[in-house]
């Protein structure tokens, strides 16, 4: 019988809550905490497997990327589901979850121990103290629920915390595997205080997210999310962490728009066969296809109002144009679309459209094109995570989600939704970037090789540099998500960056700001009218004097509140930060000091001018 635990946002299955994630549900009002289970479960509980399954999506640049032939969206129970006679017949699939973590707490009696000794009832997750269940009143059951403290590593692997190795018994004790009790009696984790009930040894917990405290404690390599199927490690990376931490889960997520001439219904209409055909050898393609044509795909072809010839010419050019280097720049082939200078308007494609607006001359200094961005379709993979730090770069240092061997697919969702996309001036940023610019970006850079060598180690080089450009785009990208919540009426938790930096050959200076959400925020064009002329000349202006003043300023604007880890400068949560799920940064590269200046050097400032009164 399946223990049903909760529901999740089919989006946040490839986000927050993906495989990996420790997740807090509610059953029979008992506190349930559940690892998500790697995507190997869904070919075991949402038949059929791969990409076999209805429930999928296709993007062949992002495919190309990723190295898979597709990808699963997270599976949804039919929830009017009938037999053969008419009768609700219940949806058997769920996703699955592991509990984690194993301790768990009676808030009655303050005894800990794993879940094997608590009671329990068939087909249900949630455990009672039976001591204190049978003193209650009314007969009410007294929940036992997850411990506060979990270890993880810097690899992605989880385990419970040590609670016998911690409490330290004596060595004649026989209690080194049986209940704790786990008491606040003062204030903090000093008056946290575990002890053993048989030999009287206590410890507080004052000291547990200390590295010194963890240094000679090895990993063991336990992936819970995996079937409990563990790897070696050894390393001494384990840290101590509260269950529901930000910092405990992180999703890799690579994501793709899509553009012409990769939004065509071709793809789509040819489905399941699409992959098929073009794992088929050029010379017998034509064959294939004509084979196909007499049943599976008679109906395609009259929908497409193509012959087979005709077909398999189609699909040799789009496997000609997947194999071409070029492809895996997912972010150069979309900013060469964004800056079309007409625009892109085809009434057959129904996932793209951009419309060019004329520079208002106020603007002009500062940006060379705004585009708005009528419609978009993004696709979002998740393809593993990290735990304690965000992802560095690429697959460094990512936790797997499958098991063994990888599969041929990802989970992903495809969501829509429109944007402004704007591209810096490239005159304005030439004189802007002055040696004492490059300088202040430098210390940001520095911060970030020193922590890619604690991730990695010296030998390992960096995969990337923060320059001051991307300081400056990424900031403005923040300031404007900002103003457009007020402009706009979007929640700043349905805007979404996306940035388009590059310095040297292939030079890139933009951002996209949109939303692309499940539900129906992003469909009625509120957001992509904010890029029309008459409306973009006072928002960006706005947008630029709200950064000026700080509300932690001065300490904002001298650095004091970017953070300890010196990856981000003039940057705290009342001016710039914004929701995690909005940023592509996690939050980190940001310095105000960029759009406004610093009250000593106002020409750090790239749109500094726009502070200044402006005359009548």
């Amino acid at each position: 019988m399946a223990n049903d635990i909760g529901k999740l946002r089919r989006s946040t299955v490839v986000s927050t809550f993906g495989p990996g994630a420790v997740v807090d549900f509610r059953a029979d009002g008992a506190a349930i905490s559940g690892v998500v289970s790697g995507i190997d479960e869904w070919d075991n509980s949402f038949k059929p497997a791969g990409l076999a399954n209805p429930q999928r999506v296709h993007e062949p640049r992002l495919e190309r990327k990723l190295g898979v032939r597709g990808f699963r969206l997270p599976p949804v129970i039919d929830e009017n589901r009938r037999d053969d006679q008419g009768n609700p017949d219940p949806d058997p699939r769920r996703l699955v979850a592991v509990r984690f973590p194993d301790w768990l707490l009676c808030p009655s009696c303050n005894r800990i121990a794993p879940s094997r000794k608590w009671g329990d009832a068939p087909g249900k997750a949630w455990r009672i103290c039976v001591q204190c269940t049978r003193n209650a009143p009314g007969g009410n059951k007294v929940f036992a629920f997850p411990v506060r403290f979990v270890m993880a590593c810097k690899r992605g692997h989880l385990e419970d915390f040590p609670w016998h190795w911690w409490v330290n018994h004596k060595p004649n004790c026989e209690n080194k595997s049986g209940f704790l009790m786990l008491k606040a009696e003062r204030p903090g984790l000093a008056g946290l205080i575990v002890r053993c009930p048989e030999c009287k040894e206590n410890q507080s917990l004052d000291g547990i997210f200390s590295k010194e405290t963890w240094r000679n404690h090895k990993c063991k390599g336990r992936r819970p999310w995996l079937a409990g199927t563990d790897e070696g490690c050894g390393e001494p990376n384990m840290q101590a962490m509260q269950r529901g931490a930000s910092n405990l889960y992180f999703p890799a997520i690579e994501s793709a728009l899509s553009i012409p001439d990769w939004s065509d219904s071709i793809q789509e209409a040819l489905g399941i066969y699409w992959q098929d055909l073009v794992d088929t050898p050029s010379e017998d393609r034509p064959a294939m296809v004509r084979i196909l044509a007499r049943g599976s795909l008679r109906q395609v072809l009259e929908e497409l109002k193509l012959s087979p010839t005709e077909l398999a010419e189609e699909i040799e050019r789009r496997v000609q144009a997947i194999q071409a280097p070029d492809v895996l720049d997912l972010r150069a082939g979309e900013y060469r679309q964004f800056t079309l200078s007409s625009g892109y308007s085809d009434h057959s494609d129904k996932e793209f459209e951009t419309r060019s607006v004329p520079v208002p001359p106020a603007l002009k200094a500062y940006f060379s094109r705004i585009v708005r961005v009528a419609r978009l379709r993004e696709v979002r993979a998740i393809y593993g995570f990290t735990r304690i730090n965000p992802p560095g770069d690429g697959s460094k240092g990512i936790a797997a989600i499958w098991q063994a061997k990888k599969p041929d697919w990802l989970p992903a969702i495809d969501v829509r939704g429109e944007g402004v996309f704007l591209e810096l001036s490239a005159d304005r940023l030439s004189t802007w970037e002055t040696d004492a610019v490059r300088q202040r970006a430098e210390r940001v850079n520095e911060a970030w090789k020193k922590e890619w060598a604690a991730r990695y180690g010296e030998q390992d080089p960096v995969q990337r540099t923060i320059t001051a450009r991307f300081l400056l785009v990424h900031t403005f990208a923040h300031a404007l998500m900002r103003q457009l919540t007020l402009d706009c009426g979007y929640s700043s938790a349905s805007l979404r960056e996306r940035l388009y930096v590059r310095d040297g050959e292939g030079a890139m200076a933009g951002l996209l700001v949109y939303t692309a959400t499940s539900d129906a925020d992003g469909t009625l064009g509120g957001l992509q009218r904010q890029g029309e002329a008459e409306r973009i000349v006072k928002t960006i202006p706005a947008a630029i004097q709200a950064m000026e003043w700080c509300s932690s300023d001065p300490l904002c604007i001298e650095g004091v509140m970017g953070g300890s880890d010196g990856l981000s400068l003039a940057a705290c949560h009342a001016c710039v930060l914004a929701p995690e799920t909005a940023c592509e940064e996690f939050n980190r590269f940001l310095d105000r000091t960029m759009l406004v200046g610093a009250p000593q050097h106002p020409e750090f400032g790239y749109f500094a001018p726009l502070l200044k009164p402006q005359e009548p």
